[in-house]
């Protein structure tokens, strides 16, 4: 990869500043409130880019503003995520929401409130409830008719709703937990086919024999015992045909992140880099919101989610830090006999018992109350019921343990200045598990594993087991049990999902994670970062919106050998042999690879290998098995494999071909992925707008580089090639030169369809430029474009 210096850099702060338009100094609007449940006068300067700088007085206020100024910015969004996670969407919406409120109430937290606040550090509670007064306080005023009613509150003739600071951590079910999915699809696996085809499925890391569980029938295990896990977590549609459940054999995008931390010996400026792009839903407006907090005894700026107080990527005035998924498993389904004579009593070590029966009254727009009931055993709650079979199933996760509200553990990071205080603020998050990084003004850089590991002593945690008592979770992993290191020895620390325990990681004993993202992402970001010994800021930004798959090259380098008579294959087969690997915009091979390996490869290897019944669950495997399946002509393969790989790569090419043809015409020439692969959002809520407003609310089509095994991570829908997985955020951070700090946050900083920063950074997004990310409060003022100056109300 070219390095870029530091002119570059300059040019692209230019670039940013001309393509957001420029603020003139003394030229910013000046708005006055007074604001009901503010302590003190305070300021919020909003940049030309549409990022809050937040200076108050206090730290409640500063958190009070957050929440007041997240509400001004995506109140619908906030509300709809509150209304989803506890369960409200048919008060408002109307019956057909019914379903997925009564499976959101099963994943609530249900404990005791006093100890979940105190696993979050002596802050949490104080500056949430701060930041939940600042929402409350946004919505009197839009009911005073003092703030506008958001244009989907009014397409869905809905109102906002107040909140109390327990909702924010009593709602689990947003969070990235793992491996819920997994475990159900082998199980599948080992019925339709037999446990050991599951290798074509997913690869199993470190090595590891798996064993079905003393007790267990895989085959008792139902193809939709997860309807209503599903409906709990997925996102909120607006018309049925959107309410698809089959994530064991079409699951949602892959979801996963990049990250790295680079020591002050290996960079251009002699500081530490830190870079981080989290890989979630993409869409309109973006899971992520860009904020600076600035009080006594607080400066930080980064990303979060809007309805959640702080920032979960960024920096403060002495530290930086970023995250990305680490494969913690954190689920188990328990399989449960029940009681022929009493459907509400399970086999426990020997006897019958008693679920714990909730029963709750669902308020519903247009109709009566409907009574409904939430089943629970000693391990959460029962997700499915097969009554023939006197079978019950319960879901057990870490959402169940205090202080494992999702991305919420960060109160005490906000502050922590060195890696000793980073380390210690980590003892707080519980979920998701995630790969922590650090590098701080000093030089030092550093990563941290974190998250609730539970400790399985007698299993693997691979499949459902019984929950007869003889399967129970013995307590957590503490956090130096979990890996880390401090000023590696290479000089950089990097992260992309993939498996990264030490070569003396004690896996056996601990059995912390099995199932990994596929590696071409990090190793072509180690190979980047290995080959550059004076890394840039530019350099880095660079690499986040690298296009290079490595598993493409590993899977066309098996087509060199083979030749067709057919003369469309044999053109394909050129294409893609002289590849080099890169899949920008432009690329007719990338456009071929990518329908080929996403859309025909996978099918064709289950064809050969797996019993019909079984060869859907290929839908929901991994390229890495499918691609290491066909490099070693793997004898699942048949009786002779190396025949049926080379049959299973030319007849999937030829499918792939007729496939892009039909989509793109027969000319390969003109072919593009970028004419595929595209951004084109709308908010779900959009399909019940008039046409105009619909228009107003969408943004693109654009082209998007880059596919899942890239640095530039984008996920698509298999049919539309539409990006639904990637980048939501970008955030590359000069440590020590803070206001040199770049980023980006998907379409814009507004969720409001009319503001201008509603979709102003979407084509800098989608080409892979960036904005300042500024911290210093000169940097902050010769860039506003609005200040609010607010005042407490009498």
């Amino acid at each position: 990869m070219r390095r870029i210096g530091m002119a570059a850099l300059a040019a692209v702060w230019a670039m940013a500043a001309a393509q957001a338009g420029a603020a003139t100094p003394g030229s910013a609007r000046q708005d006055q409130l007074a604001v009901p449940g503010l302590d003190q006068t305070a300021d919020i300067l909003v940049d030309r880019w549409g990022v809050p700088h937040i200076y108050a007085g206090d730290d409640h206020d500063a958190f009070f503003l957050q929440g007041w100024n997240a509400a001004r910015d995506r109140l619908w969004q906030m509300d709809l995520w509150r209304k989803r996670g506890l369960g409200l969407l048919s008060k408002s919406f109307g019956p057909g929401f019914a379903e997925e409120d009564r499976a959101a109430r099963l994943f609530l937290y249900r404990g005791d409130m006093a100890a979940e606040w105190a696993a979050y550090g002596p802050r949490a509670q104080s500056r949430t409830g701060a930041f939940v007064a600042g929402i409350n306080a946004y919505v009197a005023a839009v009911r005073a008719g003092k703030a506008a009613l958001p244009v989907e509150f009014q397409i869905t003739h809905s109102q906002p709703d107040d909140w109390a600071a327990e909702d924010v951590v009593r709602i689990r079910s947003h969070a990235l937990t793992g491996n819920i999915t997994t475990e159900v699809a082998r199980a599948r696996m080992a019925c339709l086919a037999g446990l050991a085809a599951d290798h074509l499925r997913q690869k199993i890391e470190p090595p590891w024999t798996v064993e079905t569980p003393k007790g267990l029938d895989p085959c008792d295990v139902p193809a939709d015992v997860l309807h209503d896990y599903q409906l709990a977590t997925k996102e909120v549609a607006f018309q049925p045909e959107q309410k698809q459940l089959a994530w064991i054999t079409t699951p949602p995008p892959e979801e996963g992140s990049n990250n790295w931390t680079i020591a002050p010996s290996r960079t251009a400026t002699g500081r530490p880099i830190l870079a981080n792009d989290p890989h979630r839903g993409l869409g309109i407006p973006s899971i992520r919101y860009l904020v600076q907090l600035n009080a006594p005894g607080l400066d930080v700026i980064g990303a979060g989610e809007p309805a959640q107080p702080g920032v979960i990527i960024g920096h403060n005035d002495k530290i930086a830090f970023g995250l990305t998924i680490f494969a913690i498993d954190q689920q188990d389904l328990y399989v449960y006999d029940l009681n022929p004579a009493d459907p509400h009593q399970y086999r426990y070590q020997g006897r019958w018992e008693p679920m714990q029966v909730v029963r709750q009254s669902l308020e519903v727009k247009g109709q009566a109350p409907r009574e409904i009931e939430l089943d629970f055993t000693r391990h959460g709650p029962v997700i499915y019921v097969d009554e023939a079979h006197h079978k019950a199933f319960a879901l057990r996760t870490n959402w169940s343990e205090p202080g494992t509200a999702g991305y919420f553990g960060t109160s005490e990071l906000l502050s922590a200045s060195d890696w000793t205080s980073f380390r210690a603020a980590m003892t707080h998050w519980g979920t998701p598990s995630e790969n922590m990084i650090f590098a701080d003004t000093a030089g030092h850089i550093g990563w941290q594993a974190v998250g609730r590991s539970p400790i399985r002593p007698n299993w693997d945690g691979l499949l459902p087991v019984p929950g007869d008592g003889r399967y129970e979770w013995k307590g957590f992993l503490t956090l130096d049990q979990l890996p880390h290191v401090y000023d590696p020895p290479e000089g950089w620390f990097a992260s992309a999902n993939a498996i990264n325990l030490p070569a003396d990681y004690p896996y056996k004993e601990r059995k912390v994670a099995f199932e990994w993202s596929d590696p071409s992402r990090i190793q072509r970001i180690d190979s980047v970062l290995g080959a550059n010994g004076h890394v840039s800021l530019a350099d880095s930004m660079a690499l986040q919106m690298d296009d290079f798959s490595t598993v493409g090259l590993r899977l066309t380098a098996l087509l060199k050998p083979l030749h067709s008579d057919d003369p469309q294959v044999a053109q394909a087969l050129s294409l893609l042999t002289a590849w080099d690997g890169h899949e920008s915009i432009h690329s007719p091979a990338a456009a071929l690879y990518e329908v080929w390996s996403t859309r025909h490869l996978g099918a064709a290897l289950a064809e050969h290998a797996l019993p019909a019944p079984a060869r859907p669950l290929m839908g929901g495997g991994s390229l890495e098995s499918v691609t290491e399946a066909l490099e070693t002509a793997d004898p699942a393969l048949g009786a002779d494999p190396k025949a049926a790989r080379d049959a299973i790569l030319l007849e999937s090419l030829k499918a792939a071909v007729t496939d892009v043809s039909a989509r793109l015409g027969p000319n390969p020439a003109t072919w593009s992925w970028g004419r595929l692969h595209h951004a084109e959002w709308a908010p779900s809520v959009a399909i019940l707008a008039d046409p105009a407003t619909r228009a107003q609310m969408s943004v693109g089509p654009l082209e998007v580089r880059g596919g899942a095994s890239t640095p530039a991570a984008s996920s698509y829908t298999k049919d539309s090639f539409n990006a639904a997985s990637g980048a939501t955020t970008r955030l590359d951070m000069d440590v020590g030169a803070w206001d040199n700090s770049m980023a980006i946050n998907g379409a814009g900083q507004s969720g409001d369809p009319f503001d201008p920063h509603y979709r102003d950074l979407f084509p800098l997004w989608a080409g892979g430029s960036f904005i300042p990310l500024l911290f210093t409060r000169p940097a902050v003022e010769a860039a506003t474009e609005r200040v609010i100056h607010l005042t407490p109300a009498p």
